[in-house]
């Protein structure tokens, strides 16, 4: 709940920022090191939070969750409540815009439609083949599934689940169908906001609901004389494990998960779904409490590096690894410095931080550029171009920052990208001395990578999408 009043704190001080004179112009140049800019979209001036990159057919699409408010839209000349945007990007030097999805009322991450997942119908395994399906939040209010195999007249299949106070990031297994929907528990007396509902989507049209899922403490009938653990932020499913991230930006806890126990449920119980104590902690095999400063924003799992410099070592010369990052939440660092986590899981049972990550203040100033500075997320495909090298951070002012880690005890940087911000570039502001000071600042938010090695940028700040790509020895080093 402590995030939930930043959020709204932060709301507020961006409405009256929209009408308070600037105390900075936009620039008109973008700084970048071995990253070069391929091309750009506006996305009709919308707050952009996910973004996501597939193939369909011939031709490569991106789908775009965004932030609550509202725009006009180019393509109907009609004013719309954000919602998803969809982009063909084949051509990613000249993206064109085909459709907008419109989303909830309400202003920043209570608006809008801002999770974004994909499947193919080939994939899932009984879902018609011919088509494409979009799974999204609906603000915070709902979950559902689109047709969206002609991109340009996308189709609502069915609402999932509706009736909500609160969404977050999903998780979706085209291969399998499972969902995990970050969900509100509050109406079932789990004491967050943010639990998981597991469901099956194998079948999009006919969604067949498995459990919900927390951690132990969560549960109703909890003892409320407890802090309740932080609430869930986003899964992420990887093989046989599910790896949890809570708490977001403080009281952060890493989980992993026995997926097979997670959706067969607890066997010695009567009720093996039952949100007991004893049923929650079932599937756990690993957990990480984090100090209270950080939290679990992304929990990006990366399996089997080879540690080149421990390569005459006897044994540990392969590493399994989560990159957990802890968000930035307040503008111009007025918070704890937030920071990224290389977490070891090769002993999945005993999670230990082996290195983190950070970009420092200096030389770059970003503490004094407007918005915040610091991490968001990380990219979460698996594309193998990357998967194992090279992890993209979104760092809000910062831009994008490309981190090797194939050495995860020693993690560097080996590119960065900070776009150019635009007269759409919305302003972000703090309190001095009981007054409003409100800068324009890019806000890198979440970042993607294709399976062509583009890297996409989704602005909060109305700044649109960015695409790049690495170039010089930071692309010769992924070669």
């Amino acid at each position: 709940m402590k995030t939930l009043g930043v959020a709204v704190a932060v709301a507020v001080l961006l409405a009256s920022c929209a009408t308070t004179p600037s105390a900075t112009a936009p620039g008109t140049s973008h700084e970048a090191k071995d990253m070069r800019l391929v091309g750009h979209e506006p996305l009709q001036a919308r707050s952009a939070y996910q973004p996501l990159v597939v193939k369909q057919g011939e031709r490569w699409i991106a789908y775009v969750g965004h932030h609550g408010g509202e725009r006009m839209n180019q393509l109907t000349g009609r004013t719309e409540l954000n919602g998803t945007s969809i982009v063909d990007v084949t051509d990613p030097s000249r993206p064109h815009y085909l459709h907008h999805i419109p989303g909830a009322a309400g202003q920043a991450e209570a608006g809008g439609a801002s999770m974004v997942r994909i499947c193919a119908g080939s994939e899932l395994p009984k879902a018609d083949r011919a088509k494409i399906y979009l799974l999204r939040t609906l603000g915070r209010l709902a979950h559902e599934i689109w047709d969206v195999t002609d991109p340009r007249r996308p189709a609502l299949v069915i609402t999932v689940v509706r009736g909500l106070g609160e969404t977050h990031k999903n998780w979706w297994e085209c291969g399998t169908g499972i969902a995990y929907l970050v969900s509100d528990g509050r109406a079932q007396g789990w004491r967050t906001n943010r639990t998981t509902k597991i469901y099956d989507l194998s079948d999009p049209a006919n969604p067949r609901f498995i459990r919900d899922f927390g951690l132990a403490g969560q549960e109703p009938g909890s003892n409320p004389t407890t802090t309740a653990p932080a609430g869930v932020h986003g899964p992420i499913a990887l093989r046989n494990r599910v790896y949890f991230a809570y708490g977001t930006g403080a009281n952060g806890v890493l989980q992993i998960v026995d997926r097979d126990r997670l959706l067969n449920g607890n066997p010695g119980s009567a009720d093996k779904f039952a949100p007991t104590p004893e049923n929650l902690r079932h599937p756990e095999i690993g957990r990480l409490d984090m100090a209270p400063e950080w939290g679990g924003h992304t929990s990006y799992p990366v399996l089997g590096i080879p540690v080149g410099d421990h390569v005459l070592n006897i044994s540990g010369r392969v590493r399994d690894v989560v990159v957990l990052v802890s968000e930035s939440l307040r503008n111009e660092c007025q918070e704890f410095r937030q920071l990224t986590f290389l977490v070891d899981i090769t002993t999945p049972s005993k999670p230990f931080t082996v290195s983190t990550f950070e970009v420092p203040d200096s030389p770059g100033d970003f503490c004094r550029r407007g918005g915040r500075f610091g991490p968001h997320s990380s990219h979460e495909s698996f594309t193998p171009l990357y998967y194992g090298k090279l992890v993209f951070i979104a760092y809000f002012n910062a831009g994008v920052r490309a981190v090797d880690i194939r050495n995860p005890f020693a993690p560097r940087e080996v590119a960065h990208f900070i776009p150019a911000v635009t007269p759409a570039t919305a302003r972000r502001g703090i309190r001095v001395a009981g007054a409003e000071r409100c800068k324009i600042a890019i806000q890198t938010n979440n970042v993607e990578v294709d399976d062509r090695g583009l890297i996409y940028l989704a602005d909060r700040a109305d700044t649109g999408l960015h695409i790049v790509e690495l170039t010089g020895a930071a692309k010769a080093g992924v070669q």
